[in-house]
C-alpha cells in the first residue's frame, strides 16, 4: 500500500479584486467575500481540499496582508482549521509569497509538498479537481514542479495559457510537459490557440516539494530567496501569525511565480540544476472571479439568465446580475446589465465592460473617496463598526463587539462621544472608573478622556456612538494598550 503524500494547502490571499467593486475594495478584498455560496471565497479554496484522496494534508497556511489578519483568522477558526498565517509587510506578487510559505513548511527538516492555491477562485467540481491534485501529488513528490491548465472552453483574451507539450513520462497519461508560457492574448490569437487544442488558461495553481521551489528560485532568481530568508530569518512567530522582518523584506524584488521560476523551466528543458515543467489538465468548473461577467457566469441563473442575490425585483429582464446589499433593487425591461447596491455606492454596468469597473477605482482613489478602498462597515478583531449617519461635526456609528472583545485603550485629542447600549453588557474604562452598562443605558466620554469600551458577555454587544468634534477621522486615536498589537 502506497504512503499517501504529505501536502501542505498554501492559500495566497493578496488580490484586492478591484474589478468587483463595489463589494470588493481594497480593505476587504473579494477573498473575504461570500460570492457563490455561505463561505467566502478564501473559505472555500481551504474547504475543498478536504478528503483528497490519496494524500496527508497538514493544516492549511495562508499568506496574507498583514492588514487582513484578524479577518482571516477568524475565516479558518469558523471552519474549524488551526492554520497558519504568513504576513507580508507589503505585497511583493506571488513568487516571494511563495517563498515565505515554503520557509515555514521547511521548519524543523520538513519537506511537504505544497499544493499553492489563490484564494479567490471559484471551482464547482470539487471532486474533478480533488483527482487532478491527487495525481499532481504524485508527479511533485517525485521532484516535478506541476501547474494545472484549465480546459478551454472559449477564445478567452484575459487570461494567459500554457503551451502542451510532449507527454510527461507514463505515470499519468494525461501530464505534459509544459512548452511555453504565453501572455494573455488579442481575440484572433485567442482562436487560434483554441482551434489548435494544444492550449490550456494558466490558472495559477501549482505543487511542488518545499526543497524544490527554493532550490529552483536560487537558480533562476537568487535575489528574491536571498531576500526572503534574511526576511524569514528575522521573524518572529505572534500565535498563529508568523511575522517576517519588515524592511528586509520590503527590499525583495517583486515577481510572480510564472515569471520568475515557472517560464524559466520551460525555456530551460535541457538543464540539469532545474526540475521538470509538467501541466496537468483541470475541467472542474474553474473561475477567477476576475470581474462581474465572470461571476455571472459561475452563478445558477433563472430562465431568463438572471442572477439575483438580496432584496431584488425583476420585471422582463434577461441575462442580468442584480445584486443588493440592504436596499431594494428593482430593473424593468433591460438585459446584458450588472446592477450592484451596497450601502454607500451602486454600480450599473453592461456586462460587456464589466473589466473596466478598475477605472472607476482609480478615479476614486485619484479624488481621495473612501469608497475606493473601504466599505461603510469596517471589521476589526474585535467586531465591526458601520458609519449610519455623518454631518460636518458630527457621525453616528453601529459598533459591534464580539463576546471577549477588547478594544483599546486610547484617547482622542478632537472628539467627544456618546455611547448607547443597544443589547447585551459593556464594560467601560472611563478615565479611573470601570463599570457596566446594559441595555438602554449611556455615557458620555468627554475630549482627552483616557477610555475603553470591552464585551465581558457571551453574546455581541450592539451600541450606538455618536462623536461629535472638529475633526472625526479614524486617525485621531492615542492607543495606550491593545491586547491586539496594532
Amino acid at each position: 500500500m502506497n504512503t499517501p503524500v504529505l501536502v501542505q494547502p498554501v492559500v495566497l490571499s493578496g488580490g484586492s479584486g478591484t474589478r468587483l467593486w463595489p463589494l470588493s475594495r481594497e480593505k476587504y478584498p473579494k477573498q473575504l467575500l461570500s460570492l457563490v455560496g455561505q463561505d467566502s471565497l478564501l473559505q472555500a479554496t481551504v474547504r475543498r481540499v478536504t478528503g483528497t484522496p490519496g494524500v496527508s494534508l497538514t493544516t492549511p497556511m495562508v499568506v496574507c496582508n498583514e492588514e487582513y489578519r484578524f479577518v482571516i483568522a477568524e475565516q479558518l477558526r469558523l471552519l474549524g482549521e488551526s492554520g497558519t498565517v504568513v504576513l507580508e509587510p507589503c505585497g511583493r506578487n506571488t513568487a516571494p509569497a511563495l517563498t515565505l510559505a515554503a520557509l515555514a513548511a521547511s521548519k524543523g527538516g520538513a519537506d511537504p509538498v505544497l499544493l499553492v492555491m489563490p484564494a479567490d477562485h471559484v471551482i464547482t467540481n470539487v471532486a474533478a479537481f480533488q483527482d487532478v491534485v491527487s495525481r499532481g501529488a504524485a508527479l511533485a513528490d517525485a521532484g516535478a514542479v506541476v501547474t494545472f491548465g484549465i480546459t478551454p472552453d472559449a477564445p478567452e483574451t484575459g487570461y494567459g495559457y500554457i503551451q502542451t507539450g510532449e507527454p510527461f513520462g507514463s505515470a499519468d497519461a494525461a501530464a505534459r510537459s509544459i512548452a511555453r508560457f504565453v501572455e494573455k492574448p488579442d481575440l484572433t490569437t485567442a482562436q487560434s490557440y483554441l482551434d489548435a487544442g494544444n492550449y490550456l488558461w494558466n490558472s495559477g495553481l501549482f505543487m511542488m516539494r518545499a526543497s524544490v521551489w527554493l532550490s529552483a528560485l536560487g537558480v533562476c532568481r537568487a535575489d528574491i530567496l536571498a531576500a526572503c530568508q534574511s526576511a524569514w530569518e528575522v521573524g518572529q512567530t505572534d500565535g498563529e501569525f508568523v511575522r517576517v522582518g519588515k524592511e528586509l523584506f520590503a527590499a525583495c524584488p517583486s515577481d510572480s511565480i510564472d515569471y520568475a521560476v515557472m517560464e524559466r523551466i520551460a525555456a530551460n528543458t535541457s538543464s540539469s540544476t532545474l526540475p521538470a515543467g509538467v501541466v496537468l489538465p483541470l475541467n472542474a468548473g474553474w473561475s477567477d472571479v476576475g470581474a462581474w461577467d465572470a461571476l455571472w457566469q459561475v452563478l445558477p441563473k433563472d430562465a431568463s439568465g438572471n442572477v439575483v442575490q438580496g432584496d431584488v425585483l425583476l420585471q422582463d429582464c434577461e441575462n442580468t446580475l442584480a445584486l443588493s446589499e440592504g436596499r431594494l433593487v428593482a430593473c424593468v425591461g433591460v438585459s446584458d446589465l450588472v446592477v450592484v447596491e451596497t450601502a454607500d455606492a451602486i454600480l450599473v454596468s453592461h456586462k460587456d465592460k464589466t473589466q473596466d469597473v478598475k477605472k472607476i477605482v482609480d478615479q476614486l482613489k485619484a479624488q481621495k473617496r473612501p469608497e475606493g478602498s473601504i466599505h461603510r462597515k469596517v471589521f476589526r478583531p474585535w467586531g465591526s463598526y458601520d458609519g449610519v449617519d455623518r454631518g460636518e461635526r458630527f457621525q453616528v456609528k453601529r459598533i459591534v463587539v464580539k463576546p471577549g472583545g477588547v478594544l483599546s485603550l486610547q484617547m482622542h485629542h478632537h472628539r467627544a462621544e456618546h455611547w448607547i447600549v443597544v443589547s447585551g453588557t459593556a464594560r467601560i474604562t472611563k478615565g479611573e472608573e470601570v463599570f457596566l452598562l446594559s441595555e438602554n443605558q449611556s455615557t458620555f466620554i468627554p475630549l482627552g478622556t483616557t477610555h475603553r469600551l470591552e464585551n465581558p458577555g457571551r453574546v455581541a454587544l450592539e451600541m450606538i456612538e455618536v462623536q461629535s468634534g472638529s475633526y472625526l477621522g479614524e486617525d485621531d486615536i492615542v492607543r495606550f494598550e491593545d491586547v491586539y498589537g496594532r
